[in-house]
Order: structure tokens, then C-alpha cells, then sequence
């Protein structure tokens, strides 16, 4: 089966970076496009479309824009419409597609509020555990990147069955990568050993040497993990989500709903499995 990404799109957005950004990267990953549209959602279709939007008239008028994005795009791109809430419809993208990746849009603050974009991917997280790329709407976003960042907290973690995506990633694009663990004082944290075994034990690269880890102190793991993103030249930053506890709350939320809103560069959200 050829790969593929889910787009989840709202045509409507002039700098829909999400869209591009996905197309770049599925260039390299010999990868198809889904463009997946959600008639009724906050995010992808907000009322201030106006009542035509949801008329049959305003609904043929998506379905025809959306045509023509998809054979405008650079690779080969399918459309999808659905009336479903979002997760079920990102479900159900997921279970007839098996994509890579979900690929969202962060717009401009002034457009849609950063809040929404933020509850949205992690509401998709906890019920839709999948990788979950999200593309801010500035344009300058580095694709495909070539320099990720991974940061991990020191805890074990298990990917499948996604393990392999960072390693599909940096084999398509000739991209390097590093790891990241912040720590709030010079002797607190995990040990670099016992960090970058969390890594390693996930099989997700071929080799992963030990000056491949950067410990950065700071009182505030957000800011650190932005400011080495800048310091290193970071163009995609990966970090890890772990679902906790009967309600799937994601672990360390505030930190992930906080990169999601503020990180300047492309944020790539992988959930771990769930603890025994």
C-alpha cells in the first residue's frame, strides 16, 4: 500500500501552511495526500463562514474547491468531506488509510484562536492516538526539514506501532538527528545514559550516538526545549505524548498544549503506547 498523509484542511485558510508543508514532505516519502474536510467543527469550519457554507449550494462550492486543490497538489491527492464530529472522521480516515502521519494547520492568532488549534490536536490525541504533525501558519517553515529534535523526559516510552516513523522521516529527507531532555536544575533529571536508553529501546533510528543528546537546564521545560530548538537549528521538533490513566489525559498536557501554541517551528506529536 502506498503511504500516505491526512490533511485535515480548511480550504477557506489563504496561508493554509498545513497543506504545502504536507505536500513538500510527501514528495520525499513517495507518499499520496488525503485532504480530509469536516463540514461541522470549530476548527475546520467555524461559523464564521456565514449559513451559505451549509447550504447545498455552499457545500457543492467546498466539494469543487477542494477538487481543485487536490489535482493542483504534487502528488497524488484524494478529497474527503465529511458531516462526522472530527475524531470519528480522523478515525475512520485512519482505519481506510493506515497514513503515516495527521497533518494540522496552526493559523495566525489573529484568525483562529491558538486555544482551539491546541484543545483541538489533543482532544484528536486522546481519542485518536496517532501521530499528529502541527504546521504553524508562518511561512519560512523549513520543508522537508532536514534537523529534528527529539525530547524525552527521561521516562520509558513505547512507540509501536509507530516506531518507524522517525526513521521513514530522516531516511527520506538526509536529516539528522538530536535529543533533547530538560532538566529544572544541573543535577536533577534523568542520568544521559538512562535518557537516551529511553530512545534507544524504541529501535527508532539506526544508530544514535551520545553526543546526539542535549541537557539543557531551565526552570520552564517549554522555553528550554524552544530555546535549544533555536540554538541547534531545529527545523521539526518530535516529542513524545503518553496517555495516563483511564481517561487517556496526556501526560505532561500543559507542556504539549504549550509547544503546540507557542513553538515557532513545525511540532510532530508521537503517542506513546498506553501503561500496562
Amino acid at each position: 500500500m502506498t503511504p500516505s498523509l491526512v490533511v485535515l484542511t480548511d480550504f477557506h485558510a489563504v496561508p493554509n501552511r498545513a497543506r504545502s508543508y504536507a505536500a513538500g514532505l510527501a514528495v520525499p516519502l513517495k507518499a499520496d495526500l488525503l485532504l480530509l474536510h469536516v463540514r461541522h467543527d470549530d476548527l475546520l469550519a467555524p461559523e464564521s463562514y456565514g449559513d451559505s457554507y451549509h447550504t447545498g449550494r455552499g457545500e457543492q462550492k467546498t466539494a469543487y474547491a477542494l477538487q481543485d486543490l487536490a489535482t493542483s497538489q504534487p502528488v497524488p491527492t484524494e478529497v474527503d468531506i465529511s458531516d462526522e464530529a472530527l475524531p470519528y472522521a480522523v478515525r475512520e480516515a485512519v482505519r481506510r488509510r493506515h497514513p503515516l502521519l495527521l497533518v494540522l494547520d496552526r493559523p495566525d492568532p489573529a484568525i483562529t484562536a491558538e486555544e482551539l488549534v491546541a484543545s483541538t490536536a489533543l482532544n484528536l490525541l486522546s481519542r485518536v492516538p496517532y501521530p499528529l504533525l502541527l504546521v504553524p501558519g508562518a511561512d519560512g517553515d523549513a520543508c522537508p526539514p532536514r534537523r529534528l529534535l527529539l525530547a524525552v523526559d527521561g521516562q520509558p516510552f513505547g512507540l509501536r506501532p509507530h516506531q518507524d516513523l522517525l526513521r521513514r522521516l530522516l531516511c527520506a529527507t538526509q536529516g539528522t538527528l538530536d535529543v533533547v531532555h530538560v532538566a529544572d536544575t544541573e543535577h536533577g533529571g534523568a542520568s544521559p545514559a538512562v535518557v537516551l536508553g529511553t530512545v534507544r529501546e524504541n529501535d527508532l533510528v539506526d544508530a544514535l550516538a551520545d553526543s546526539c543528546l542535549h541537557r539543557v537546564y531551565h526552570p520552564t521545560v517549554v522555553e528550554g526545549l524552544l530555546q535549544e530548538a533555536a540554538r541547534l537549528g531545529a527545523d521539526l521538533l518530535v516529542v513524545v505524548a503518553r496517555p495516563h490513566g483511564f481517561f487517556g489525559r496526556l501526560f505532561h498536557e500543559s507542556v504539549t498544549a504549550r509547544l503546540l501554541r507557542e513553538s515557532p517551528i513545525p511540532v510532530l506529536v508521537l503517542p506513546a503506547e498506553a501503561e500496562e
